[in-house]
């Protein structure tokens, strides 16, 4: 346990630094965007809105050197492949219930006080709580990475080249689903599939919105990710 404590610590704290320039440099942009918005429009507008997609590609980057970064230095210390992947996912958790703390609340002040800026939560799901914000950000940021670790994972494991012709395999599959829905299956399969997926994103049929729907929706697709990158990791080799 205390072996276990040590990796996630280490793997947060390398990423602590990354965080900190992040936000100085995403909220400097957007205080300056702020600015100049609201004196050519009198302050009815702010330039920008749901600053939190920012937050999601940067979190996907760390899914990526969450694998690149510490799976060596850790792997070279002794831990095993599993305790490396359990560490990972703790890490993930932290970082990720550090970020959406940090995105709910900053994103709140800011509509709080600027009517016109809409968070990605709030722009859904409204401003009613704050801990629903949080832990759908939190299981949102989750998902991604889990997504961008199982893609590197990937990487590694077939090589660049088989990568960027699966990841081309798998375009030409988005374009074929599209195709399907739109010329192939009939209207009510189509409805059916978006009421699925409307229910799951918690919007019921009743005009209320059930905000754990979308948590478990965002878990379960986490979880097949994670486990994507479990089976990986196993195997994976130390390269370079």
């Amino acid at each position: 346990m205390n072996k276990l404590k040590a990796a996630v610590l280490y793997e947060y704290a390398t990423k602590i630094k990354a965080m900190g320039v992040f936000y100085l440099i995403q909220y400097a942009i957007t205080a300056l965007i702020f600015a100049i918005v609201l004196i050519f429009t009198d302050g009815s507008q702010t330039g920008s809105n749901a600053l939190e997609f920012s937050s999601v590609v940067f979190v996907s980057v760390i899914g990526v050197l969450g694998y690149k970064e510490d799976f060596k230095a850790l792997l070279q210390n002794g831990y095993t492949r599993k305790s490396i992947f359990l560490s990972t996912v703790c890490m993930f958790v932290l970082l990720c219930g550090t970020m959406a703390l940090i995105d709910t609340v900053i994103g709140n002040t800011i509509h709080h006080f600027a009517k016109q800026y809409f968070t990605l939560f709030g722009s859904l799901y409204g401003y009613s709580s704050l801990f629903a914000n949080w832990l759908w950000l939190t299981v949102l940021y989750l998902l991604f990475c889990s997504l961008s670790y199982l893609a590197i994972l990937v990487i590694h494991r077939i090589g660049k080249t088989a990568s960027l012709l699966l990841a081309v395999g798998l375009g030409g599959g988005v374009l074929l689903v599209i195709a399907l829905f739109r010329f192939v299956l009939s209207d009510k399969a189509v409805r059916a599939v978006a009421d699925f997926w409307i229910r799951a994103m918690g919007f019921t049929g009743d005009g209320t919105t059930n905000i754990f729907f979308p948590v478990i929706t965002f878990l379960v697709i986490g979880l097949v990710f994670g486990l994507g990158a479990f089976a990986l990791i196993r195997r994976a080799e130390l390269k370079g």
